[in-house]
């Protein structure tokens, strides 16, 4: 870098009246552009870029801008720089309003702009502050080069990851099991996994949480990113799926939360137990109830004197109550009261605990906010800060009897300790980290110290999860204090916090799991907001630690939600799961070059979901776009514009009514560039499929007929490819006839 500028005085420049913008073009910028690696080909000089927004009057005037230079990579614009005199201010004012507008032009809409006025070169993120991410003075130039380098090289920049559907977009898991090298740095981006609710007993009814990761998902995502004996942390713990799902995959566990019930729910049902211990203890305190029951309005009266109770917390604003303990009848205070002191009286803390963690699931039962549910079996429902995230009083609230649903909880718990044992244990409990604690400071663990990190993150004003707490954290004696609401990563709530108070606890925790995790370690980030802007926060944030997305993966949980159907590009039918990688040098992504129209990338993007899948439902592709408009960046066009898909969706696809999927129509071409070999694909088993309703097979030489003349907007691929394809999903008939595999109808890619 010495010999860029090792003949030029920059001295002299300043001295120099006829040194001006267009000597910064020639003797300053084209060099740096063509030692970063930049060609002719991807040097855009003077592009005329057209306001689309400006009016006159009643008229439209066409107001043109120029950048000097617009850096082009894989025909999308990653960067816009322009070119000042050696007089002009570039780290502040109106020059760097000027090159914004560009940057964020929708015909270009890159991530970065930069100037340079021949003695100085500054570089801004246009979704960043007013303040230079680089700057510096031209004659350092050889200090800043890696850096420089490192944001502005061609290699330095991605496309959307999901944007191609090849081949090799979602390869298949490797095992790693005696004999294999597990590489970090190569691992695959899991496809859609199946969700095992009730599979695992140690999560599936042991106590309720406002949110619960599929506990199978959560394991494949582990075993997939680390190994045996790796350090897993989840910094928004929640109910503790992450933890428990390493611990019992043979890894190390760190889960902080900021809300102690939280804390205590994982601690207490992890911890192990003596089995004949805890039956002992459940029988001296179910004795103890039946013999001091409280039934009568007098019985009811003495317990209420004698048992100590939630008095005075005040609830959340909007719920029906004010205060904890009108969120239960006399009789429900006066027996919950009574067990809960029985449970005290036990000795040793790992009983105690266990027998609260009990507790604390009655109350979800327990308490006048409980809808029961016509629908689901006797006793089915659940309550209103489950179902409304807000304190409701229930038009018709069920008295349960709190000793046989005590019992249930009782089978519950030892089931899913039992289910744990032979993985969590005395011997291996100290392998686990259940700690309060903000995920915007997690000092107490080292620098490259974790190996994987799963977490799903509070979203905006969705659930104040501490507002919603306080019943529980009520009766079991947690305290939430002042600094806990400050630091708690939510908008809204009992403090209203903005949204930019929510988005820099969201910020500072993404720069916490960055230090902490090792490099070429993996960050999995469960994405279920329905703002974009959540989404740029994310890779933003990631982006400027250093993290380098690697692509989002579509988890659907199996329901859709009146939300969904009401605004089908905001909400997903499940939630995107957002995989990071920390490397020493990281890519950007780069938005797409969309120009002013979308429509050839919204035909793409269906084209490729319905080859994928060999036809695709509405909720398939909602959620397809999505990923591709918040990867690329025109989300917000894409609502806009495609607010309603059907008309497009009507007029250039056809629709079973009974499968409920959309196919192209009957021999129709695709529109769009997709991979040969999946264009092959899709017409083969749309071809075969009909044959084989007709009773017919096919030849070869027919098969290619066929296929030719609707492959001829793309590659026209050699006889050999066709075969390779039909060999894949098709069986031989005799000597040259051709049906689908029995039992194999599916389109399989991936």
């Amino acid at each position: 870098m010495k010999n860029i500028f090792s003949d030029l005085n920059f001295q002299s420049i300043i001295t120099n009246p006829d040194f001006k913008e267009d000597s910064v073009r020639e003797v300053i910028i084209l060099p740096i552009l063509k030692a970063l690696g930049y060609t002719q080909s991807n040097i855009i000089r003077s592009k005329t870029l057209h306001h689309p927004f400006l009016k006159i009057g009643s008229k439209k005037r066409p107001v043109n801008l120029v950048p000097d230079y617009v850096l082009k990579i894989e025909n999308n614009y990653a960067w816009v720089l322009d070119a000042k005199a050696p007089n002009q201010n570039i780290k502040e004012g109106e020059n760097i309003e000027q090159v914004y507008s560009y940057a964020t032009h929708p015909e270009i809409r890159s991530n970065y702009f930069a100037l340079c006025n021949g003695l100085e070169f500054s570089l801004f993120k246009t979704t960043g502050t007013d303040t230079p991410i680089l700057f510096f003075s031209l004659d350092q130039i050889e200090y800043y080069w890696e850096n420089l380098s490192q944001f502005l090289s061609p290699q330095s920049f991605q496309i959307g990851k999901s944007f191609n559907y090849n081949l090799a977009l979602t390869p298949a898991p490797s095992p790693t099991g005696e004999g294999r090298i597990f590489d970090y740095k190569t691992r695959p981006l899991l496809t859609e996994i199946p969700v095992k609710k009730q599979a695992a007993k140690r999560h599936f009814g042991v106590h309720g949480y406002f949110t619960k990761q599929a506990w199978n998902v959560v394991a494949e995502y582990i075993k997939n990113y680390s190994q045996p004996d790796d350090l897993i942390l989840d910094p928004f713990g929640g109910s503790g799926v992450t933890a428990i799902e390493a611990l019992m995959n043979n890894r190390k566990a760190i889960t902080t939360d900021i809300n102690p019930m939280a804390i205590f729910l994982v601690n207490s049902l992890i911890n192990p137990v003596n089995f004949d211990q805890l039956n002992q203890a459940f029988e001296r305190v179910k004795i103890g109830y039946e013999k001091d029951e409280p039934k009568t309005k007098d019985e009811i009266k003495k317990a209420l004197k004698k048992y100590p109770y939630p008095q005075g917390l005040k609830l959340p604003k909007g719920s029906d109550v004010e205060t904890v303990e009108q969120l239960f009848s006399d009789q429900q205070l006066a027996q919950l009261g009574l067990l809960k002191s029985l449970i005290k009286k036990e000795k040793k803390q790992n009983i105690r605990d266990t027998l609260m963690l009990m507790f604390s699931s009655l109350l979800t039962k327990v308490n006048l906010t409980y809808h029961s549910s016509s629908v689901r079996a006797k006793g089915g429902g659940d309550a209103s800060a489950f179902r409304y995230y807000r304190y409701r009083i229930a038009p018709n609230p069920v008295e349960l009897d709190i000793l046989t649903y005590f019992e249930m909880r009782f089978k519950k718990v030892v089931s899913a300790k039992k289910e744990m044992e032979y993985y969590i244990n005395e011997n291996t409990i100290s392998n686990a980290q259940i700690i309060k604690n903000s995920a915007t400071d997690l000092s107490f663990i080292a620098n490259e110290s974790v190996d994987y990190i799963y977490t799903d993150p509070p979203y905006g004003k969705k659930i104040p999860y501490l507002d919603l707490s306080i019943m529980w954290n009520a009766w079991l004696d947690l305290e939430v204090t002042e600094a806990d609401y400050k630091i708690e990563a939510i908008e809204g709530g009992e403090y209203q916090k903005s949204k930019e108070e929510y988005n820099e606890l969201i910020a500072e925790s993404i720069k916490e799991m960055y230090r902490v995790l090792k490099f070429d370690r993996w960050l999995s980030f469960v994405f279920a907001h329905k703002d974009p802007e959540f989404w740029h926060l994310i890779i933003d944030t990631a982006e400027n630690c250093g993290f380098e997305y690697i692509g989002a993966v579509a988890q659907k949980n199996g329901q859709t939600s009146f939300k969904k159907r009401q605004n089908p590009f905001t909400v997903l039918s499940g939630q995107l799961i957002i995989n990071f990688r920390k490397v020493r040098t990281p890519k950007a992504i780069m938005k797409a070059n969309l120009g002013m129209d979308i429509a050839e990338i919204v035909i793409e993007t269906i084209e490729g979901i319905i080859a994928k899948n060999d036809g695709a439902t509405l909720e398939q592709i909602n959620d397809e776009l999505i990923i591709k408009g918040l990867e690329l960046g025109f989300l917000d066009l894409l609502k806009k514009e495609y607010s309603d898909l059907t008309p497009i969706l009507m007029d250039n696809f056809d629709y079973d009514e009974t499968k409920e999927i959309f196919t192209l129509k009957k021999d129709a071409q695709f529109k769009s560039h997709l991979d040969v070999k999946l264009r092959i694909k899709y017409y083969l088993i749309s071809y075969l499929r009909r044959r084989e309703r007709e009773s017919k097979t096919s030849s070869f030489d027919e098969i290619v007929l066929h296929l030719l003349p609707l492959l001829k907007n793309g590659t026209t691929p050699e006889n050999q490819t066709i075969l390779t394809v039909l060999e894949d999903i098709g069986e031989r008939i005799g000597d040259n006839s051709w049906c689908l595999k029995s039992g194999d109808n599916q389109l399989k890619l991936f």
